[in-house]
């Protein structure tokens, strides 16, 4: 995994502030290589409960933004999914299946 602690640890800080009790934060994609180089930090936030869009939008804001201001605006994806996301969807699959858990609300 190529994560350092300072960047292991603002997920853990931006999950326990933005998101919900439950939730659970996987590290999914080319940072989990450690002979790749680059890239950015994908993330699959796994959210306990079904939320309205707006308020997985707002969530997903106040993530990425804490994460941004902890990290130096790295490039960071964040895909969020909740219990009735659709479990067939290819990025969601992948995302599951290699994810590393990094954080949990």
């Amino acid at each position: 995994m190529r994560l350092n602690t300072i960047e292991r640890e603002a997920v853990q800080t931006a999950c326990r502030e933005a998101m919900p009790p439950g939730t659970r934060v996987l590290l999914f994609g080319s940072r989990l290589d450690d002979g790749r180089l680059g890239g950015d930090i994908d993330l699959l936030v796994e959210l306990p409960e079904q939320l309205s869009a707006a308020e997985v939008v707002d969530r997903r804001t106040r993530f990425a933004a804490r994460l941004y201001r902890l990290l130096d605006e790295q490039r960071i994806d964040v895909l969020m999914a909740g219990p009735q996301d659709r479990a067939d969807r290819a990025v969601l699959v992948e995302a599951r299946r290699q994810g590393v858990e990094l954080a949990r609300a």
